[in-house]
């Protein structure tokens, strides 16, 4: 029997977002696949998988993909955090969309911790409902590196002292919402990052935009802050969708019910940066993964990623890494607080 087709506005979003729901579902999925297949270490994804001792393991193409988009992102947050540090500061970070995400228990987990000053992770109250569950889920260890917490907002937010889950939908106007979610968790004053992955390419050019520009305001000088902390912003996602390549990606996700708006203003890799440039961002890069994958991890990393799986599709490999890229951008507060930021991003390592 066909599913029944929705015949109002509401009942199409709401299908809609279903089905973005789903790709952090599928995020989940491919990441506990690298892990078990040892691409990656990660002890906790398997906390916010249902019946993950049951679930499939990926093609090899998907794992080395999740091990090079992990590989990347982490060393740019973990370089946020050490010059964080060197400057004397903790550090916030904002995860937007976050899902399934399990980084903070990650950092929590490591030497990083001390520097951690507030985590925040957004996403639809559907999925924080989840997320909150399982986190208060004596079994699943997560309340554990968390520490005491306490539920808000019927259960789909949940606050502990450095830990912040907040239910939205990142595509209304922030100066409606972020307000009254934030509060005075999040301070102008601290160095602060935000993650956007597999995010902003969901939303709407006018709406991804009003979003970053929110933040450049609130980490902007005023009155009541005159050297607010740096802002910085990693966003990793598909682009330069127009070539045969692309259309064909753009076919499968239609056929799951989810569209790309986000994706056309930026056809090419050389036109990533200007997500940043035009929110007046003192710096701006984008890299794809094939060119991380190739230059930015240390030979000895891909020989050891080569040796887990047989890798045949190569060619294919390198088709979908050249789509996705990750670009980082960092904003100042004045001239005179640009170093040592700009320093901040990912370097070629000497190949063998």
């Amino acid at each position: 029997m066909h599913p029944l087709v929705p015949t109002n506005r509401s009942e199409r979003v709401h299908d809609v977002d279903a089905a973005i729901r789903q790709t952090d579902s599928d995020a989940a999925l491919a990441r506990l696949s690298a892990v078990r297949k040892g691409y990656l270490n990660d002890r906790f994804i398997s906390s916010l998988v249902p019946r993950a001792q049951l679930q499939p393991l990926r093609p090899p193409l998907i794992n080395t993909g999740t091990y090079v988009r992990s590989e990347a992102i982490d060393r740019l947050v973990e370089q946020w955090l050490e010059l964080s540090k060197t400057e004397g500061q903790l550090c916030q970070i904002v995860s937007l969309g976050a899902g399934s995400d399990t980084r903070f228990w990650r950092l929590m987990d490591g030497p990083w911790k001390d520097q951690i000053g507030a985590y925040f992770e957004l996403d639809f109250p559907d999925v924080t409902l989840k997320k909150a569950m399982a986190i208060r889920n004596p079994r699943s260890g997560l309340s554990t590196t968390l520490g005491h917490s306490e539920l808000d907002l019927g259960g789909q937010a949940l606050h502990s002292s450095r830990y912040h889950l907040l239910p939205c939908d990142l595509r209304n106007p922030p100066a409606d919402i972020f307000p009254g979610l934030f509060k005075e968790y999040l301070s102008p004053a601290l160095p602060t990052l935000l993650l956007f992955e597999c995010v902003l390419v969901y939303m709407s050019p006018e709406a991804s935009s009003t979003l970053i520009q929110w933040f450049v305001d609130f980490f902007s000088p005023s009155t009541r802050t005159p050297s607010p902390g740096t802002l910085g912003c990693i966003v990793y996602e598909m682009f330069g969708l127009e070539d045969a390549f692309g259309q064909v990606m753009m076919n499968n996700l239609r056929a799951r019910n989810v569209s790309l708006p986000g994706a056309k203003p930026y056809p090419s890799l050389e036109s990533l940066p200007a997500r940043f440039l035009r929110h007046g961002f003192t710096s701006a890069k984008a890299l794809t993964l094939r060119n991380i994958r190739s230059n930015y991890i240390e030979p000895s990393e891909l020989e050891r990623i080569s040796s887990l799986e047989m890798l045949d599709e190569v060619e294919e490999l390198n088709l979908v890494l050249e789509h996705y890229a990750i670009t980082w951008g960092m904003k100042a507060s004045s001239t005179a607080t640009v170093s040592p930021w700009i320093e901040w991003g990912l370097r070629p390592v000497k190949q063998a």
